[in-house]
Parts: structure tokens; sequence; C-alpha cells
């Protein structure tokens, strides 16, 4: 899966879970300051990102993901190679 693909299906999670127009959904956006995640909020996205890219992320790292951005690179570092 291409970067791109994998940023276009966290857009739509993002789009649907913070109601955020499509527009200004971009590598840079902060999930903290920008979403005004809360934890509850955070956890959620994060386990509904396990179960769209089928891949387990730690609580150590999760804590390290704050923008889309990083989250698209995690993803694409993470995803399995045998397709």
């Amino acid at each position: 899966m291409t970067k791109q693909e994998i940023f276009d299906k966290i857009g739509s999670i993002i789009e649907d879970r913070f109601e955020v127009e499509h527009d200004k959904v971009t590598n840079d956006l902060n999930f903290r300051t920008d979403l005004d995640a809360d934890s509850i909020d955070f956890v959620e996205f994060i386990m509904e990102l396990e179960d769209t890219f089928g891949a387990e992320i730690s609580d150590d790292d999760a804590e390290k993901l704050n923008t889309i951005g990083q989250v698209v690179d995690y993803v694409y570092d993470h995803q399995e190679t045998a397709e």
C-alpha cells in the first residue's frame, strides 16, 4: 500500500471520527492541538487504525504519534510486506 493510499484511508477516518472537512486533513494536522482529541478519542482512533490496517500499535508507539503524517509513516513502515 502506498503512502497516498494510507493517507486517504486515515483521512476518511479523521473526517468521520472528528468531523473534519476533507480539505483540512493534511499531514501536519495534530490530533491534540488541531482536533482537540482527548485520550479516549485518541485510543479509539488507534483501535480503528488497527482494525483498518490489520496491525497492532503499541501504547509506546501510539504516544509518539502526534500528526497524521506520523501515523501515515508508521503504518507504511509497519505494513506486512507479503501481499
